[in-house]
């Protein structure tokens, strides 16, 4: 059983109390909890579209990708680097956390770790998935905590938002953010663009907290399944881009290979 959640109301900004399976502040504001165990924070006047964040396709293509290993590298880095510098009784939140790939695996019997995305149907997948998680559906711009809540933030190809992060993160408390490198998906992004260009590395989103760590993680990665290329191609944001020839094309692919490129960033705030 996990302890019980910590959220503010994204209304009046009070405390939310558990109760009867619905969160409720002072204000009598309430959202109720789902059937999955998530909460849904992110009021109808605070969405920009109907159904804001990934679509259902392309978090069913993300989570058959991920489950089959191919970023396991990233994972192991991304947890070496929680063990060696992270509070172990600290509260852990995953900023953008999609189907909770990433999220579930910071937890242990000591912290309480969250898990936030704009997308319901990520969320819906992460909360019935990883039930020792706490999982709601908010905006990373307004999110439903305390000042000073967090000891670790991570953000994973999600918008890096440093004013909204450094009010979350205690005094000494950490944030780590991937970012794709130069050469990550370069052979996937040939196949689409006539000419294809390398990631923009020099885009700097933390302009206050202190860079502690900076590691650069690439390897290839093998594929000897079209659906496997597939399901990649449909997680990124060129797969709009992806003619019905060029589909026609990877599925008839017997091999490929493709780039892994990251660059992790931790920073702390002072």
């Amino acid at each position: 059983m996990t302890t019980p959640a910590h959220y503010l109301c994204p209304l009046c900004q009070q405390a939310l109390h558990f109760t009867d399976k619905s969160y409720r502040c002072e204000n009598n504001h309430s959202f109720d909890q789902a059937k999955q165990g998530y909460v849904n924070l992110l009021p109808v006047q605070f969405k920009h579209s109907k159904a804001p964040g990934d679509n259902k396709d392309m978090v069913i293509a993300r989570r058959a990708f991920l489950d089959k290993g191919f970023y396991q590298p990233l994972v192991d880095s991304m947890l070496a680097l929680y063990q060696a510098y992270a509070e172990p009784t600290g509260a852990v939140l995953d900023a953008g956390c999609g189907e909770g790939f990433y999220t579930h695996q910071h937890k242990t019997q000591l912290n309480q770790v969250y898990g936030v995305d704009i997308a319901k149907e990520t969320i819906k997948i992460a909360a019935r998935r990883y039930q020792q998680c706490h999982f709601s559906v908010g905006t990373l711009s307004k999110l439903s905590f305390a000042n000073n809540y967090f000891t670790w933030i991570t953000s994973v190809y999600a918008p890096i938002l440093e004013t909204e992060f450094s009010r979350l993160l205690t005094t000494n408390g950490y944030l780590l953010t991937v970012t794709p490198a130069e050469q990550h998906l370069f052979e996937l992004k040939s196949l689409i663009y006539r000419k294809a260009n390398k990631h923009d590395i020099n885009k700097a989103p933390i302009k206050q907290l202190t860079l502690v760590e900076e590691q650069k993680l690439t390897y290839p990665m093998h594929f000897d399944n079209s659906d496997d290329v597939l399901n990649l191609l449909a997680m990124t944001p060129f797969a709009f881009k992806a003619s019905t020839e060029l589909i026609a094309q990877i599925k008839s692919l017997n091999n490929f290979t493709c780039q892994a490129d990251f660059i992790l960033r931790l920073y702390q705030k002072k």
